[in-house]
C-alpha cells in the first residue's frame, strides 16, 4: 500500500475545503511567469480571490474531495496540465476573466518561445545611431539606411511568424527595439459555477457586449410586458396609451359615438354616403351643388346620367357638401 505523506494529505484537504467554501473555482495557466511576478498577481487578486499553485496530482485529489460537495468540478480536470494553479473567489466567471485579462502586460520574447502573433519591425526610425548595431540589424534581414543622425528602417519586415519559435538573435534585439511581442498574465482555461464549467472561448466576449446585450433585455422585457399586459413603471405609460387606442377602435367599430371617436365616426359615414352615391349613378357635380331653397336631380341608373339645378345655384366647399349628404340622401 502507497504512503501518502501527512502534508500532502494536509495540502489535499486545505485546498479542498477552499474549493468548497468559494462558489467560483478556477483553473489558470501560469507558464513563462516568473516568480517575482506571480507574487504580484497574488496580490493583485487577494481582495477577490485566493490563487493556489500545487503539483497537478494533488490537485486532482482536491477536486475530487470537493466534489463530494459540489457536483461537476470534475469537468475542471482537462484543464489542469503544464504550470497552472486554481483560483478560488466570489467573483462571477466573467468579472473574474475581465480582471485576469486586464491584468496582463507586454513582455519581451525569449529564445525558443513561440510567437503569439507576426512579430513585425514597423519602417520607421530606430532609437539607434550610426554604428556597428546597424550590421547587427541587417544580419536580421531589416533593410535600413541613415537619415538625420538615426539609423531608419525602410519598410515594414516580418521577422517571426505567429506560431514560430524565436531565434536568439530575434529575442536579443528585440528589446532595444522596443518590440515586446509576449503578453505575460494567468491564463483563464476554465470556470467552475453551479455545476457548469465555462471555457476561455464563452467567457471572451467585447466589452461593449454587455451594455448592447442589457439594452436589448430591457428592450424585449418591456415589449412582453406590454403585449402580456403586465403593469410596472416602464410599461404602465405604454399599456394605457395601448387601452386607449383599442378603445377609441373598438368604439368605432361598432359606431357608439363618444367625445374621442365623433369625427372619426363623421369621416366614416360621409365617405360611405359618398359611395352609396356614386354606386347609385350621381356625380360629383350633382353631390357638390345645391339649391337655397330646393335640389331637383333627374337621373336614371340605365340612361345616360343627366343632372339639371332649379333656382338659384350655389358651389359650396366640401365640408359643407359632406355636411349636406344627409340631407340629400335622407
Amino acid at each position: 500500500m502507497t504512503h501518502i505523506a501527512s502534508w500532502k494529505k494536509d495540502l489535499v484537504k486545505s485546498l479542498a475545503d477552499d474549493i468548497i467554501a468559494k462558489p467560483i473555482v478556477a483553473v489558470v495557466g501560469m507558464g513563462g511567469i516568473a516568480g517575482q511576478q506571480i507574487q504580484s498577481m497574488r496580490s493583485g487578486l487577494r481582495k477577490h480571490a485566493v490563487l493556489r499553485m500545487t503539483r497537478n496530482n494533488l490537485a486532482f485529489l482536491a477536486l475530487n474531495e470537493a466534489e463530494k460537495e459540489k457536483p461537476g468540478l470534475d469537468k475542471l480536470k482537462s484543464a489542469i496540465y503544464g504550470q497552472c494553479a486554481i483560483i478560488v473567489t466570489d467573483l462571477n466567471p466573467f468579472k473574474l476573466f475581465r480582471q485576469l485579462e486586464s491584468a496582463k502586460t507586454a513582455a519581451p520574447a525569449k529564445a525558443g518561445q513561440i510567437a503569439p502573433i507576426d512579430i513585425i519591425v514597423h519602417q520607421g526610425p530606430t532609437p539607434f545611431g550610426p554604428g556597428p548595431i546597424i550590421g547587427e540589424l541587417q544580419k536580421l534581414g531589416l533593410p535600413t539606411s541613415i537619415e538625420s543622425g538615426k539609423i531608419v528602417v525602410k519598410k515594414d519586415t516580418t521577422l517571426v511568424k505567429a506560431g514560430h519559435p524565436v531565434p536568439a538573435n530575434v529575442a536579443a534585439m528585440l528589446p532595444k527595439l522596443e518590440i515586446l511581442p509576449m503578453i505575460i498574465g494567468l491564463d483563464l482555461r476554465a470556470v467552475y459555477e453551479n455545476g457548469i464549467v465555462y471555457s476561455r472561448d464563452v467567457l471572451d466576449i467585447p466589452d461593449d457586449y454587455y451594455v448592447n446585450a442589457f439594452a436589448t433585455a430591457a428592450s424585449s422585457a418591456r415589449a412582453l410586458g406590454v403585449a402580456i399586459c403586465f403593469p410596472t413603471n416602464e410599461t404602465i405609460a405604454p399599456l394605457i396609451i395601448k387601452a386607449f387606442r383599442e378603445s377609441v377602435g373598438l368604439s368605432v367599430s361598432i359606431a357608439l359615438p363618444t367625445k374621442d371617436n365623433i369625427k372619426m365616426l363623421l369621416s366614416r359615414a360621409d365617405a360611405q354616403m359618398l359611395r352609396i352615391a356614386f354606386a347609385a349613378g350621381y356625380t360629383s357635380d350633382s353631390i357638390a351643388t345645391r339649391s337655397n331653397t330646393a335640389v331637383v336631380i333627374e337621373t336614371t341608373p340605365t340612361e345616360e346620367k343627366k343632372t339639371e339645378v332649379s333656382v338659384e345655384e350655389e358651389q359650396v366647399s366640401e365640408e359643407e357638401a359632406a355636411a349636406g349628404l344627409s340631407a340629400l340622401f335622407g
